[in-house]
């Protein structure tokens, strides 16, 4: 296994039945790296996940988390530098908030003196002491990341991490993920809220039928993908109607003017092409916005 590499699945495969769920997997997961992982429900994300923390073993293939074979005899000892957060966390009610994360330290073997600190990062502290009964789903969330963050993992597992919580909270746990990251922790995510997932993951991986279909930056999967990106500019009537003219020129370019000025939609290699025309309208141009392609566009270019 490489040095750099915190995760690093070859050849892997999971089979029920019939059912190839994890179909020959290779993925690399850097150290101190947030990556995502997305893809259709049934694409095999849940299964890799449960490979990668040892709660199933491969039908073939290896799966390494930390240096150590997952289902190897010192894969007990990497456990505890393991952080995970399932999608749905099973608490018990009538304890309180400090009392369900002093539950998980004992468990895991991490100190006590974690959990008050923890809960009040989280911004729990206020809630310490009230029963989880009490809790909405957002706060008992918040706890689940509390106790994933147990015993200063190395590596973090979190599935479905925003489920219940509101835009402050999003913003606050990956603020709070930036800082694990600066601290060399690796982060590994699967999210279907792809918006939450495109400006906070350094790369993603996109699966489908058991397989690894792309992997790299939300850059470098845009690139990878013949999809259009589109250029509005603001002119006036007759400028709008000249720079229409010229555009129209442009293969692979569609204009389309509207009550604002121009709309258009080019390949990527004309993107420049686009800007070059506009451009030469100088103070007539009184506006210009460029929309890429979102995660979720690139999502469905490879799904589809």
């Amino acid at each position: 296994m490489s040095e750099s590499a915190a995760i690093e699945v070859r050849a892997a495969s999971r089979h029920f039945g019939a059912l190839r769920a994890v179909d020959g997997v290779d993925l690399t997961v850097r150290r101190g790296e947030i990556f995502g992982l997305i893809g259709h429900n049934g694409a095999g994300k849940s299964t890799l996940f449960k490979m990668m923390l040892g709660l199933l073993e491969p039908s073939g293939g290896e799966v390494f988390v930390d240096g150590c074979a997952v289902h190897g005899r010192d894969f007990r000892a990497v456990r505890r530098r393991i952080g995970y957060l399932p999608e749905n966390v099973a608490l018990y009610d009538n304890l309180s908030g400090l009392e369900t994360l002093q539950f998980f330290a004992r468990l895991k073997g991490a100190a006590r003196e974690q959990c008050e600190p923890l809960l009040q990062r989280v911004g729990l502290a206020a809630a310490a002491r009230r029963p989880l009964r009490e809790y909405s789903k957002g706060m008992r969330q918040r706890l689940g990341l509390a106790q994933a963050l147990l015993g200063t993992p190395r590596v973090l597992f979190l599935d479905e991490p925003g489920n219940g919580l509101d835009p402050q909270a999003i913003r606050d746990l990956y603020a709070l993920l930036d800082e694990q990251r600066a601290q060399g922790v690796t982060v590994l995510i699967t999210s279907h809220i792809l918006a939450e997932l495109q400006e906070r993951v350094d790369r993603l991986a996109i699966m489908a039928n058991g397989r690894v279909v792309a992997t790299g930056s939300v850059e470098a999967l845009r690139a990878q993908v013949p999809m259009p990106l589109t250029i509005s500019a603001r002119l006036g009537a007759a400028d709008a109607l000249a720079a229409r003219q010229q555009l129209a020129a442009l293969a692979g370019v569609e204009v389309s003017i509207e009550a604002d000025g121009l709309r258009v939609r080019c390949p990527r290699p004309h993107k420049m092409a686009v800007l070059g025309v506009l451009a030469g309208f100088g103070p007539g141009l009184l506006d210009l916005g460029i929309r890429e392609p979102s995660l979720e566009d690139v999502f469905f270019g490879f799904s589809n």
